[in-house]
């Protein structure tokens, strides 16, 4: 799907900001607002959806459940252009792949691995928008 900066849903792209900064929580938790009235593309939110919670398991010590979430979102990524509303797969699921390298290795992963800072993925959008939302905005929206 060619992405025009103009089509991005605000909450996409509020998702895009917690998950950049780390709120992967947060950014699950306003993408699922996205999901739930989505179209075609309702398994590539869902992708991103269980990338943060993976992200979010990780930093938690929950390797096993980071695992699970990492391939299962890579999985349902997949399933779309690699260059996909403004995402560019190829380097988000390397990013990924890094930052998950030794959790993946391990034949076993219940033992906390300490995420490494550096090696955080962020997500970058091509074309990037003319503006961000507040993403706080979006937080609370089904309270």
């Amino acid at each position: 799907m060619e992405a025009n900066p103009a089509q991005y849903d605000p909450r996409y792209l509020a998702g895009v900001v917690l998950f950049n900064r780390g709120d992967f929580f947060e950014a699950h938790e306003v993408w699922e607002l996205l999901w739930m009235e989505a179209g075609p593309e309702k398994k590539f939110y869902q992708a991103l959806i269980q990338a943060a919670v993976a992200m979010c398991h990780f930093c938690n010590g929950n390797g096993r459940g980071a695992i699970k979430l990492y391939k299962s979102s890579r999985d349902y990524m997949h399933r779309y252009e690699a260059q996909f509303l403004g995402l560019d797969q190829n380097v988000f699921w390397g990013q990924m792949e890094r930052c998950f390298a030794e959790l993946l290795a391990m034949p076993d992963p219940t033992r906390a691995v300490p995420i490494q800072e550096d090696l955080i993925p962020t997500i970058e959008l091509n074309p990037m928008p003319d503006s961000w939302p507040e993403p706080d905005v979006y937080l609370h929206e089904d309270e």
